[in-house]
C-alpha cells in the first residue's frame, strides 16, 4: 500500500507527459518525518542531471518541528534522486534533445520513499485552453447528469 505525500498538479496542465520513471530520493531524517506529515510541496520542481548525477530542483520541504531544526537548514535545497546509471544515461539523452524531467508526486514504496518523474514536454497556450474547455465541459455533464 502507498501513500502519496505531495502531487504537481499543474505539471499535467503545463506540460504533456511522455513517459514515467520512478526514482529514490535522498532525504535527511527531519526531512523524512516532514514528508510523511504532508509537508512537501512539488510546485515547480524538476530533475536535472549534473556529473552523472539528478538532481530534484524546485521542492520545498518545510520543517515539522521549527525549534528542533538546524540553524543552517535549507527548505528548497538540491535533493540527490537515487537512480541506476542506466536510467541516468537515458534521462540524459532525454534531456539533451529538450524534454524537460518534472517531478509529479511524492509517495512511499514500503518503507522508502519515492518520486514519480515524468519526462515531458511543454504545451503552447492553444492547448493549455483546449484541456481548461475540456474540464469545463466534463464539469458541465457530471452537473447534467447528477441533476437529473
Amino acid at each position: 500500500m502507498s501513500a502519496k505525500f505531495a502531487e504537481n498538479r499543474k505539471a499535467y496542465f503545463n506540460y504533456e507527459i511522455l513517459e514515467k520513471i520512478t526514482a529514490g530520493i535522498q532525504l535527511l531524517g527531519i526531512e523524512v518525518k516532514a514528508v510523511r506529515a504532508g509537508r512537501m510541496t512539488l510546485d515547480g520542481a524538476y530533475a536535472v542531471i549534473r556529473g552523472g548525477e539528478a538532481f530534484l530542483i524546485g521542492s520545498t520541504i518545510v520543517s515539522l518541528q521549527p525549534k528542533n531544526t538546524p540553524k543552517d537548514y535549507d527548505e528548497r535545497r538540491n535533493r540527490k534522486l537515487l537512480l541506476t546509471k542506466k536510467e541516468l544515461e537515458y534521462l540524459a539523452g532525454k534531456e539533451k534533445l529538450g524534454l524537460t524531467i518534472v517531478a509529479l508526486s511524492v509517495y512511499n514504496m514500503g518503507h522508502k520513499i519515492k518520486v514519480e518523474l515524468g519526462l515531458a514536454k511543454g504545451k503552447k497556450k492553444s492547448d493549455k485552453r483546449e484541456s481548461i474547455k475540456k474540464r469545463e465541459s466534463d464539469r458541465e455533464i457530471d452537473r447534467t447528469l447528477k441533476n437529473s
